[in-house]
């Protein structure tokens, strides 16, 4: 069990303070050097839920101690606060190119201190429940890929099945509402309809509309091939780790086309449209190829409302939820990027279905001025 809190620091008046903030919640090592610290890292890793480490210390510093760990492999195992009086950008920025959570400058405030101590801890433990849960699923993923190869039959209904499957994985892996797949089909699937009768100009029918509701299971997919440190990072992403962010697009396209051969043909392109194309904007102002107006599949634009409302009345690690009403009208304000017109007619149109199947409850604060919508 992770409750330990390893402290790093040659001065003894620094790992008293830090031990009494600290020795209310969590059991409590000390070393006085890195050479202690790794020390302690080899012998008790699996207990250790987060590490205080200070830059300034005889023997081995805690620049080195950072990149023993990362030789190791081991940046990964716990969150790491740099606790340190050198502020330097250099120095700030070398530890955060190793991978560091979080750093902290001295003189410490105490309730600071034990907030991000806190804030880090849970959000590790979500990622290792959320891992763990997803090596599970994949083991059935594989179990029921065996036995469709076994059967060679790709009936529709397997087919939305395994689709829920992979996206209920990367459900866990976000750490975030894991109601947000079956939330996103059902949205989906009203939003579609309306636009179906309202506009047959995009020639809708029942069966694209269900189509187009299984497909947005996988919107999402692409996650799976981003990497921990930029999924779950605690703070605002660099331009670059944005960038990363942002190539789930593509990477879910190409994770579905290698698959696609053995699957239904339309209901795997509405699959590539949705996952590769659902953070588009009818302005042009989306990515990953700024496509603009009906260029942008209308698949990908039904999807692109649903999965922006669903993250903005959901709460996650990150944020707290908006109410029903708020994100509704934040979504028809704009206040989530441009959507297509007709589409917002058939929004607005479906109120009552989406009040029905969000069924809210009791309210929560509109605690946040911007949506988090990287759902």
């Amino acid at each position: 069990m992770r409750d330990t809190v390893l402290i790093v620091d040659d001065q003894s008046v620094n790992r008293d303070l830090l031990s009494e903030i600290l020795r209310n919640d969590y059991k409590i090592r000390e070393a006085s050097n890195g050479v202690e610290a790794l020390g302690l890292v080899a012998s008790m890793r699996s207990d250790i839920a987060v590490m205080l480490l200070d830059i300034v210390m005889p023997k081995m510093g805690g620049q080195e101690v950072l990149a023993k760990l990362s030789e190791a492999k081991l940046m990964d195992e716990f969150p790491i606060i740099i606790c340190s009086g050198e502020g330097s950008l250099d120095i700030v920025e070398k530890c955060f190119s190793y991978g560091i959570s979080d750093f902290i400058r001295k003189p410490y405030e105490s309730e600071m201190v034990l907030q991000r101590v806190k804030k880090l801890d849970s959000l590790y433990r979500s990622r290792r429940d959320s891992n763990e849960k997803l090596r599970k699923f994949a083991k059935v993923l594989q179990a029921q890929n065996k036995m469709l190869e076994e059967k060679a039959k790709q009936q529709r209904s397997d087919n939305v099945s395994l689709m829920d499957s992979l996206g209920t994985i990367v459900e866990y892996r976000n750490t975030e509402n894991h109601d947000h797949i079956r939330r996103v089909k059902a949205f989906t699937r009203v939003l579609a309809l309306h636009m179906m009768k309202e506009f047959p100009e995009y020639k809708l029918d029942a069966e694209k509309v269900e189509q187009i509701t299984a497909a947005s299971a996988l919107h999402d997919i692409g996650k799976i091939m981003i990497p921990d440190n930029i999924l779950f990072k605690p703070g605002k992403y660099t331009s670059e780790e944005f960038d990363y962010m942002k190539s789930h697009t593509i990477r879910g396209y190409d994770i579905i086309a290698q698959i696609a051969d053995n699957w239904d043909k339309e209901l795997m392109d509405y699959c590539k449209q949705i996952a590769r194309s659902h953070h588009e904007k009818y302005d042009g102002r989306g990515y990953p190829e700024n496509l603009k107006g009906d260029k942008i599949p209308i698949s990908a634009q039904i999807v692109s409302v649903t999965d922006c409302f669903e993250a903005l009345i959901s709460e996650s690690l990150y944020k707290k939820a908006y109410t029903f009403d708020v994100a509704f009208q934040m979504i028809l304000n704009g206040d989530c990027g441009a959507f297509n017109p007709k589409l917002m007619e058939a929004f607005r149109n479906s109120r009552a279905e989406f009040k029905s199947i969000a069924s809210e409850g009791g309210t929560v604060e509109d605690a946040i001025e911007e949506a988090n919508v990287e759902a």
